[in-house]
């Protein structure tokens, strides 16, 4: 018996611990969490570049043992670089991204030059023709891979925020600050929001009130992962911060909440409008934060026992910021999904997107200025306006690796590399189509593209997992890289798998 009860002071202690390991962090700065943006888009270009070099070399593509290559490749190119970045390389982020940028471009211009050496017929002007070149796209340009890198990022950071290896500053901030998870709340519900029936122009089949019934119905499996959350955590005993969304509310909830008055606010409102929906939610909710004591009932964390409420306050009244983002987002797709087949208009949109950026970025300063900095635990104006604005950001570098890689296509002639774009062919070409579906079919970018929601799961699951067989707060350095390596080369092996045998697996 009393065996037991030690063993249970041992287990309290260690959940204290682990805690204790993520709260009370201020997070970092601006510049550094954009300063991450340009990883991404450069770690795209470097997979493109190395296969294109391959295809020169030695004429085809895909890789000798293209399940295993192409999985390793992907993974050493695009997703090692994210896990080394946000641990042991953090301090020298800088100097990664310029070395990384500086290696591309220098096997960019080679490729650019060897080609236009061996090609006896190149315009004598190449941007110019690019640029009035068609397009085409079977999915999203690039609002794909914001996505996806989206859904790996938060995958990563879940896990490798319990060990000492992932700088605290990164992970999610107290009350106030902005820290890189910070943002990754903000950005997967805006992630979200650009491929919704909305955003893509679906117009309401039926009666208004049977559309809203539908989208309260669609949010079930959400609804259920959220439930099972909650019951595997108490039933665990697993650590828990409570001040990040309540003692019973998770983020399973919060998306489906979004999702609902999301969709009964387009109902009733213009879908063109909805930033400026967006605009009058998130600013409502600052003016009643600044002028009721609804700021001081969110902070204060001594009156859990009272109710529903006052347990779960930071999850219920923050569900307010995120549909603005939400909001926000859906006008972000609408404008993306707009037609376009010239490569100058896709040019001229990601400039627009990269203004967007901007724009917010000065509402920003000027509303932590003279408001209140950022809190993603209020999900306050300043919140809003950082998550559209880096989102934009991003999304908008991940729109510019692909027009070079498209470039890079364009000069080289190796048209099967993985991207947003493809040129226009005059004529079908059932070779090159069935190379290029290939390629895709090994690409770890599209496999979780397919099964967004099912990675995100496993992901938690995994986390859940590990967290229960390892004893995070201890690890060495070296063991805790090797961990979170392992980790998500499970979490990617299995969608890789299920994508290369197009199995798509559906809550809904």
């Amino acid at each position: 018996m009393l065996l037991k009860v030690c063993e249970c002071l041992q287990a309290m202690s260690q959940r204290d611990l682990k805690e204790a390991f993520v709260s009370n962090l201020s997070g970092t700065s601006l510049q550094e969490v954009a300063l991450g943006s340009f990883l991404t888009p450069l770690c795209l270009i470097s997979r493109g570049l190395i296969l294109t070099l391959y295809h020169r070399a030695r004429g085809t593509l895909p890789l000798p043992l293209p399940l295993i290559s192409h999985l390793l490749l992907d993974f050493c190119v695009l997703i090692l670089p994210l896990v080394l970045s946000c641990t042991v390389l953090s301090d020298a982020l800088r100097q990664v991204i310029l070395s990384l940028g500086f290696v591309s471009t220098c096997v960019f211009c080679y490729i650019y030059r060897v080609s236009s050496h061996r090609s006896a017929r190149h315009p004598q002007n190449p941007v110019g023709t690019f640029l009035q070149s068609h397009v085409q796209f079977d999915q999203l340009p690039f609002v794909t891979i914001f996505r996806v890198f989206v859904n790996v990022k938060t995958a990563i950071s879940i896990l490798a925020v319990d060990f000492s290896i992932f700088p605290r500053r990164y992970a999610k901030t107290e009350t106030y600050g902005t820290g890189v998870m910070d943002f990754g709340v903000g950005a997967y519900v805006f992630a979200n929001a650009l491929v919704c029936p909305e955003a893509r122009g679906k117009n309401i089949s039926g009666s208004k009130m049977n559309h809203i019934a539908k989208q309260v119905l669609s949010v079930w499996p959400l609804v259920v992962l959220g439930v099972g959350r909650l019951v595997s955590l108490k039933m665990s005993g697993y650590h828990e911060h409570v001040t990040e969304y309540g003692v019973h509310w998770n983020f399973f909830f919060t998306l489906a909440i979004v999702r609902v008055v999301a969709s009964v606010l387009l109902a009733i409102l213009p879908v063109s409008r909805s930033w400026v929906i967006a605009l009058l939610i998130s600013g409502f909710y600052q003016f009643t934060l600044e002028t009721s004591g609804l700021k001081d009932f969110l902070i204060h964390n001594n009156d859990r026992e009272k109710g529903f409420l006052h347990a779960n306050k930071e999850g219920v009244f923050s569900a307010v910021g995120y549909v603005a983002i939400y909001l926000a987002g859906v006008q972000v797709g609408l404008y993306v999904m707009q037609p376009r087949s010239l490569v100058r208009q896709w040019l001229k949109t990601l400039v627009n997107l990269l203004l967007g950026s901007c724009v917010l970025y000065t509402a920003l300063y000027t509303c932590q200025t003279l408001v209140e900095p950022v809190s993603r635990r209020l999900a306050n104006l300043s919140f809003c306006l950082w998550s559209v604005a880096q989102s934009l950001f991003f999304m908008s570098c991940l729109g510019m690796a692909d027009m070079a890689l498209l470039f890079s296509k364009r000069t080289s002639g190796c048209h099967f590399i993985p991207s947003s774009w493809n040129l226009h062919k005059k004529q079908a070409d059932s070779v090159s189509d069935k190379k290029t579906g290939e390629i895709e079919r090994h690409c770890i970018v599209q496999a979780v593209s397919r099964n967004q929601l099912l990675f995100f799961l496993l992901a938690n699951l995994m986390t859940g997992l590990t967290n229960s067989i390892v004893d995070t707060l201890v690890c060495s350095s070296s063991f805790s890289l090797c961990v979170l390596l392992s980790y998500m080369f499970v979490n990617c092996f299995v969608i890789f798998v299920l994508h290369h045998w197009g199995i798509t697996v559906k809550f809904w």
